[in-house]
């Protein structure tokens, strides 16, 4: 066998061995690519008591039940299907009712979801209220910053008050 031969096969070899390697990498993570699934998927998908995944969607209005030693019961809808939480923990300042959420836990026999880490999402209109105060103060602040969702059509489109000392 020649040189040439040789490192030709060590190559081939090489990329045969890293190939079989990606692919059972991406085969172990088949089911954790996708960022949580929603109370819809879960009844599509027919999970698994006790197996670890992340269940996301909104706040059911009306469904939050404080217990004791803080415990949290809540339901997560999708709008096309619910899904019952159990949380025992300090639950996030942006948590609310018919706010987004992302649980991660595992699925109890019973159907419950039992969560044992609980992020509350906020829309893109978030913002601190330290930079809000800056851009108020610096004359950048648009009040279509401050409208939120829901608010009143009229509200919104109201005319921006007229400049103190403007010419007329």
């Amino acid at each position: 066998m020649t040189r040439k031969q040789r490192r030709l096969t060590i190559i081939g070899g090489s990329l045969a061995v890293l190939t079989v390697a990606a692919a059972l990498v991406l085969n172990a993570m088949r089911d954790s690519i996708v960022f949580f699934s929603t109370p819809a998927m879960v009844a599509e998908k027919h999970i698994q008591a006790g197996k670890r995944f992340r269940l996301g969607g909104l706040v059911q209005p009306g469904s939050l039940v404080r217990g004791d030693n803080l415990a949290v019961m809540f339901t997560v809808a999708d709008g096309s299907a619910t899904l019952p939480v159990s949380y025992k923990g300090i639950l996030p300042d942006l948590f609310r009712e018919g706010q987004g959420v992302v649980a991660e836990g595992a699925l109890e026999p019973s159907g419950v979801f039992r969560a044992d880490t609980v992020l509350a999402k906020h829309d893109e209109t978030y913002m601190p209220k330290d930079v809000a105060d800056a851009l108020k103060k610096q004359g950048h602040w648009k009040d279509d910053y401050a409208a939120k969702p829901g608010a009143s059509r009229a509200a919104q489109s109201a005319p921006p008050p007229a400049k103190q000392g403007a010419s007329q």
